[in-house]
């Protein structure tokens, strides 16, 4: 057991968001680095008594060195999974390689005794690798070429709500009873179940010997991607999916289909799609020797993870990911030093209900839930921003019931959250500027509440202008609708508006 603090970098990821509980629960001190402090105040366990939480980037080598500073090991858990242009490797892979290089040297100046790093499996022998696959292996090459000892762990196909490469097959199964494919539905992988992905990262720390060595893990069985789908679809419940291979369906094609169909959109599914032909089994097996532990069977992960989202228990989901960035005229409440116009529709109405009242469908909206009014055109909207390349309305929300500041809400991301006074949100749709929405309360008196709606847009060009004031008749009306709405859900009486309290040209 470490007496110094453990620093886990890309603490509000995927694997980082489950990983800091499971240590905290064993005894570990932590310090848990992310690019957002509002990300990880917003955390269930941001206030355990043995976390301390700390603002770095990994690319910000001065920061990272202050983070990694007084700890005695650190979990590198950072990846770049965003093809830009469908170009990964020139995107993504300096930034990583560069990261990797910034990790190193924090880790000698602070001197820590390991690196634990999670990467990706391959049974490929270095041959026709995938850009995505080659950058995960340079990295773990430049943490093991560094003074401090680096253990790598690599991982084939994790299983586990709202993972995304279980999204991927999840939304696959059940939204397609016949599937057009390449060969790659042939390939051999052994996926593995987050708990044990989980309890061997924690179990390297307990276990010296695990030091600068490499490690394969995987699930206990070996399977093709045709069985693991054939699998979900009995676990839930499904009939057998006709899945049939044709010749033409190039990596780029199967990574357009998978955008179409599953919640991610085209920068995240081009490099997992590139990779799929891959094969990914365990080549060694030592770990198990050394992390004994009972490896769930593919069947039983997909039970579980189906379980966790029925119950609505996703701890943690690939939409956590990615840096929460505020535009700097956000905040800066002066639009002329923030380069350019700002341009605002914003509607409020008055509730006899409290605030409390008022909130509560507030805090349920998106996701399965909608929009409360003019659900076609949101719907609409979403079809156009994923035929685009973006995230559309299928990412939803990760959890129905909770909000935290960073989740994805639709083609939204949480910016801030006040409950049960504000909400606002930064869109993450393909648009010619920047766009924020507001939802906020504010209490009146007699019993009443103000409920508003507020559109912020900053234009990029003529374009942006141009869309602003093409979409503005039906920001009118969906702000109009959605104040009626939202009181029909509280079922409360409306006592004033719905009125506009902006500036019709602004």
């Amino acid at each position: 057991m470490f007496s110094k603090p453990v620093l886990v970098t890309g603490a509000t990821g995927y694997v980082g968001g489950r990983l800091i509980p499971l240590m905290l629960e064993s005894g570990y001190r932590v310090r848990a680095l992310a690019r957002s402090l509002a990300k990880l105040r917003s955390r269930p366990w941001s206030g355990h008594p043995h976390i301390e939480l700390v603002q770095g980037d990994v690319l910000d080598p001065d920061s990272l060195k202050i983070a990694a500073s007084g700890c005695g090991a650190a979990y590198y858990l950072v990846h770049s999974m965003v093809a830009r242009k469908r170009h990964f490797a020139e995107a993504d892979r300096p930034k990583d390689l560069l990261a990797a290089l910034n990790m190193a040297a924090a880790a000698t100046e602070a001197g820590l005794e390991r690196i634990i790093y999670l990467s990706e499996l391959d049974d490929s022998h270095g041959t026709s690798l995938s850009k995505r696959l080659q950058s995960r292996h340079e990295v773990g090459d430049i943490l093991q070429s560094g003074t401090v000892p680096c253990t790598i762990l690599r991982a084939a196909m994790i299983l586990g709500s709202g993972s995304a490469s279980f999204e991927i097959l999840r939304y696959l199964v059940e939204r397609l009873p016949v599937m057009f494919t390449s060969r790659w539905v042939f390939t051999p992988c052994q996926p593995i179940a987050i708990r044990n992905v989980l309890n061997y990262l924690v179990g390297c720390l307990e276990h010296p010997e695990t030091s600068g060595q490499i490690y394969d893990i995987g699930g206990p069985e070996v399977l093709s991607y045709r069985q693991i789908m054939d699998i979900y679809a009995e676990t839930s419940g499904l009939s057998r999916r006709w899945v049939i291979p044709v010749p033409f369906f190039t990596p780029g094609l199967s990574a357009y289909w998978i955008h179409l169909v599953t919640p991610l959109p085209s920068s995240i599914a081009v490099p997992l799609a590139q990779g799929l032909g891959t094969p990914v089994v365990c080549s060694e097996n030592r770990i198990r020797l050394i992390v004994p532990q009972e490896l769930l069977s593919c069947r039983e992960s997909i039970h579980l993870a189906l379980e966790r989202l029925a119950q609505d228990r996703m701890d943690t989901c690939w939409m956590d990911a990615g840096p929460l960035q505020p535009p700097e005229w956000a905040y800066c409440g002066d639009a002329e030093y923030a380069g350019g116009t700002v341009m605002q529709c914003g509607f409020r109405v008055g509730l006899k209900a409290s605030i409390e009242q008022v909130w509560a469908p507030i805090s349920r909206i998106g996701g399965k839930n909608g929009w409360y009014y003019a659900s076609f055109l949101w719907q609409v909207r979403g079809l156009m921003d994923r035929l685009s390349g973006g995230v559309g309305l299928r990412r939803g929300r990760r959890s129905a019931s909770r909000l935290y500041t960073g989740d994805a809400l639709d083609f939204w991301r949480v910016l801030e959250i006040d409950a049960p006074h504000r909400l606002t949100l930064l869109a993450e749709m393909k648009t010619p500027g920047d766009a924020i929405l507001e939802i906020q309360l504010t209490p009146q008196t007699s019993g009443l509440t103000q409920l508003q709606l507020l559109s912020r847009f900053m234009p990029r060009g003529l374009m942006g202008i141009l869309y602003w004031y093409l979409l503005l008749p039906f920001h009118e009306m969906i702000f109009s609708g959605m104040l009626r709405a939202i009181a029909r859900a509280v079922g409360q009486p409306i006592v004033s508006g719905p009125e506009r309290f902006t500036r019709r040209i602004s």
